[in-house]
């Protein structure tokens, strides 16, 4: 086991079609974390695009599934193998439907609460016990289906304070990672 190492993954849909959507807001985490790490992205064998580098003070690898959200677990478990990294080491970014637009909860296990990526992260990796930073989308308006709302653009009003949000979201992955998951909890809940 890498007991140094990070795996940070975030969820989204590969693809320019998707890039702006709210299913994509794991993916804007890690782009963010990949600038801070003044790396780029590079394809890897677990059909992820990964970069390894430094983040927070310590080892990291930064992935992104090339598959859809509902088959990321099999590239999750491709990578957590391969890098041989404990669950307690796995930090999954993801878009949440029951926290308001930019707000950031951090958790760790928990149900899947409808979210596709996350049932089958949990289901390739046989346990729950993974780290998540989860990224308020709200909840879609109206009638609206919880799915067609995720696979929608930001909207324009969210578009203007997302890179805040986005940023934000990635102090979160850099405070989990160097001062654990309460003193985290204490500062992103509190706001």
């Amino acid at each position: 086991m890498s007991a140094d190492l990070w795996l940070v993954v975030g969820l989204g849909n590969p693809g320019p079609s998707y890039a702006g959507n709210r299913h994509n807001a794991g993916f804007m985490v890690l782009d963010e974390l990949a600038a801070r790490a003044g790396g780029r992205f590079k394809s890897h064998r677990a059909r992820a695009d990964v970069l390894e580098g430094r983040l927070a003070g310590g080892r990291a690898v930064l992935a992104k599934p090339r598959s859809f959200m509902n088959e990321s677990g099999g590239p999750v478990k491709g990578l957590r193998d391969f890098f041989k990294v404990p669950e307690e080491r796995l930090v999954v970014v993801h878009d949440e439907l029951d926290i308001p637009f930019g707000a950031v909860r951090l958790k760790r296990g928990g149900g899947d609460n409808g979210h596709n990526g996350l049932r089958s992260v949990t289901r390739s990796l046989g346990t729950r016990e993974y780290l998540r930073v989860r990224f308020g989308v709200g909840r879609p308006p109206g009638r609206m289906d919880a799915a067609a709302f995720v696979l929608k653009d930001f909207s324009a009003t969210e578009r203007k304070t997302l890179d805040l949000e986005v940023d934000r979201a990635a102090d979160a992955v850099e405070a989990l990672l160097s001062d654990g998951l309460e003193a985290a909890q204490n500062v992103f809940h509190a706001g």
